[in-house]
């Protein structure tokens, strides 16, 4: 089969694994609509953003008013450089919110409304389901240029992976998923759930920022930077650019996107598992918003 078509079959298979996956494991019908007006542009109606403390949290405060998520809750975080960088956010904004560049709001939000009521397992198995369709599990046999720069990107990471935590990890050559032994979910699940609920949240923005959970799980371990997570997860887009080219402006935009995205989500992991503390007041079940 040649490359290109390879690749758009097994994008639409893993898509759909992922998707249907997904869909079973949350319990829940997207709803397109509603998801696109949270995201509408609003006009800029304050001055300034700023933060207080509040019985150990950090609250916004836009001008007098305090900020307020989508689902109506107080807007607090448990620490003193999310709270900061949240206000950044906010005050970086000109003449219009563009609330859909605003990934530590969003998250902080997602985190305090939890609208779709994760628990602990249900997070970290949507998680650790990636593994079946983990962008660097998946490999191809031909052009041998395109097998070789698999091989010597991907390969230091996998095997970083299978030495750090004592798990096994086997690429496919074909559309089927990876077999991923039990012992080795466990595994992840067990490093995964030593993470504060609010973490658990940024982690899975990221995972599905790159389909991959080895990219991030390097990346928030700092054995890999932002930039390197992002050209992992593109390589085969970027070995496409090489060969034929790219389209003008959006090749550039989409991987200023992306690191963006994983930028915001990294620090908001490490932010919200700075301490004990930190992930007792970020817990789910003390806050009780499920």
């Amino acid at each position: 089969m040649a490359a290109p078509m390879f690749f758009m079959v097994r994008s639409v298979l893993t898509v759909s694994l992922r998707y249907i996956k997904q869909s079973k494991l949350c319990g829940y019908q997207y709803n397109q609509k509603k998801c696109m007006s949270s995201y509408r542009e609003l006009k800029k109606f304050y001055k300034n953003a700023s933060i207080v403390t509040t019985e150990g949290w950090y609250e916004i405060n836009l001008d007098k008013r305090k900020l307020r998520t989508p689902g109506g809750n107080l807007f607090r975080v448990p620490n003193e450089a999310l709270a900061l960088a949240v206000a950044t956010e906010w005050n970086s904004q000109d003449k219009v919110i563009k609330r859909h560049n605003m990934h530590l709001t969003s998250l902080c939000n997602t985190a305090l409304d939890n609208p779709f009521h994760k628990t602990r397992d249900v997070l970290t198995d949507s998680i650790i389901h990636f593994l079946e369709t983990d962008t660097m599990c998946y490999r191809l046999t031909e052009p041998e240029d395109l097998v070789r720069f698999q091989s010597q990107n991907w390969d230091p990471v996998i095997n970083w992976a299978k030495d750090r935590y004592k798990i096994d990890i086997t690429p496919t050559y074909t559309i089927a998923p990876p077999d991923v032994p039990q012992h080795t979910k466990d595994t992840i699940k067990r490093h995964l759930l030593s993470y504060s609920d609010w973490a658990l949240f940024g982690y899975q923005f990221a995972v599905d920022s790159v389909k991959s959970l080895l990219i991030i799980m390097a990346l928030v371990d700092k054995f890999i930077s932002v930039d390197t997570a992002v050209h992992l997860s593109r390589l085969e887009q970027e070995y496409q650019v090489k060969k034929w080219g790219s389209v003008e402006w959006y090749h550039d935009i989409d991987e200023y996107e992306l690191k963006t995205r994983l930028a915001s989500a990294t620090l908001f992991i490490h932010w919200s598992s700075e301490n004990v503390s930190v992930k007792q007041k970020a817990s789910l079940g003390i806050q009780n918003i499920c």
